[in-house]
């Protein structure tokens, strides 16, 4: 900020004619002093020296003007600028910057101050820098999430972001998910899921990122598959007794009333030093107390028989509806 006075002393000859005719009482020095004015003060603030040119900035940069005159004459203020507007005509005024390219641009003020025969005069400035705007951040990518495609239950699930990125923009990159638990990955482009205990339900992976002018997002939806049903093997024995076949019998017939939609498989094992006959004889009792005694349906029923053992032995197994067969 440069400030400069330039006090205007006119009619020099009535100093010299204070000093021929100033009683003696009175020094020349105060006919002096009682002659010529002190010279006017002046300072420039304003409430910004930095504005932005991008939309939305603030272009309104007040000035303010501080001026004294010593005599208590009125001031006169006169401002201008390099470029935009001054809205007021006083000690505080408003220079309106908007539309101006980024640049140094000044703001001049003269102030002037005195009588007609002796003014004074004043004069300073100020700058302000318009900046120019960052460039903007790119439109949103195309994201997209890879996620798996051979989904085994209670295993962890893996979701890869693919997001398309340049030089300039550091993507950040923020998952959430339905159900599970992110165990890993969390703020980068690869999450993995604890899935335990999401047998038969659904859940959605969801990716915002940021770093470009509209918040992007993806989401990939996945669904656990239920644990497909297995056979249970409920018993096995050898060649017993007839009456404690029947009880493990009744066991076996109470298990497959509990589900009626089971199948039992009666898997016989001969013995390798058997005869053929003894499979056959085992198969028909144990069919015919299920269904003649336990009343079981014999549709439900399948026998089978199965690789020859030291000893003859018997394999009661109890199948859920969609199950694969037991193999003998």
């Amino acid at each position: 900020m440069l400030t400069s006075q330039n006090c205007l002393i006119r009619h020099l000859l009535p100093i010299a004619l204070v000093l021929v005719f100033v009683p003696a009482h009175v020094s020349a020095q105060k006919a002096i002093e009682a002659v010529i004015y002190a010279p006017a003060t002046l300072s420039l603030t304003s409430d910004s020296s930095v504005v932005s040119a991008c939309s939305g900035g603030s272009t309104q940069v007040h000035l303010n003007a501080h001026a004294t005159s010593p005599g208590g004459y009125p001031i006169r203020y006169r401002w201008s600028t390099s470029a935009g507007r001054i809205d007021g005509n006083g000690s505080d005024v408003t220079w309106d910057v908007s539309g101006l390219a980024p640049g140094i641009y000044k703001a001049s003020i003269d102030i002037e101050t005195g009588t007609t025969d002796a003014s004074c005069e004043a004069f300073t400035a100020t700058t302000i820098v318009v900046k120019s705007c960052p460039p903007a951040p790119p439109a949103c990518p195309n994201v997209k999430i890879v996620g798996p495609t051979n989904i085994v239950l209670d295993q962890p699930l893996t979701f890869v972001a693919n997001v398309p990125t340049t030089k300039r923009i550091t993507p950040t990159y923020n998952w959430n998910v339905s159900a599970g638990t992110i165990t890993e990955g969390q703020g980068t482009p690869t999450i993995k899921v604890d899935t335990r205990g999401l047998a038969g339900q659904a859940f959605e992976a969801t990716l915002s990122v940021g770093g470009f002018a509209l918040d992007c997002s993806a989401s990939y939806a996945v669904s656990i598959p239920i644990p497909a049903p297995k056979c249970r093997k409920f018993d096995e024995f050898p060649n017993i007794t007839r009456n404690d076949e029947k009880a493990r019998l009744d066991n076996y017939a109470v298990e497959l009333q509990n589900d009626p939609q089971s199948t039992a498989y009666i898997v016989i094992h001969p013995s390798r030093s058997g005869i053929s006959a003894d499979v056959q004889k085992h198969t028909s009792r144990v069919l015919d107390y299920l269904v003649n005694s336990r009343g079981l349906d014999d549709r439900r029923i399948v026998t089978m028989v199965g690789e020859a053992r030291d000893d003859l032995m018997v394999e009661l197994w109890s199948c859920p509806q969609g199950a694969k067969p037991t193999k003998p």
